[in-house]
């Protein structure tokens, strides 16, 4: 994804209410068979950040899942790490 096309999806909370977030990054593991999103809510300049399981098989009307071992949120937060700290050297880079 180049840096100036952002995504988003939307969710509905348990209230019915639309939530309009940006994706971050998407990406697979392996080693869990799953695929996941970090993302955050558009516009939320609180910096709160959140990760899901996802099915990329289920069209547009996809799922969200709970992340449910704590060996799966390390996963997430070592991929997440990673990736803040190449964005941070690429741009220190231009």
């Amino acid at each position: 994804m180049e840096k100036d096309e952002k995504e988003y999806f939307i969710v509905t909370d348990e209230n019915g209410k639309d939530i309009k977030c940006e994706i971050i990054m998407t990406f697979d593991s392996e080693e869990f068979d799953r695929s996941y999103v970090v993302y955050q809510v558009a516009g939320d300049e609180s910096g709160e950040v959140f990760a899901a399981a996802y099915d990329p098989e289920s069209g547009e009307e996809g799922k969200l899942m709970q992340i449910e071992t704590e060996a799966e949120w390390e996963f997430v937060e070592e991929v997440l790490e990673s990736y803040l700290e190449d964005e941070e050297e690429a741009e220190a880079a231009e």
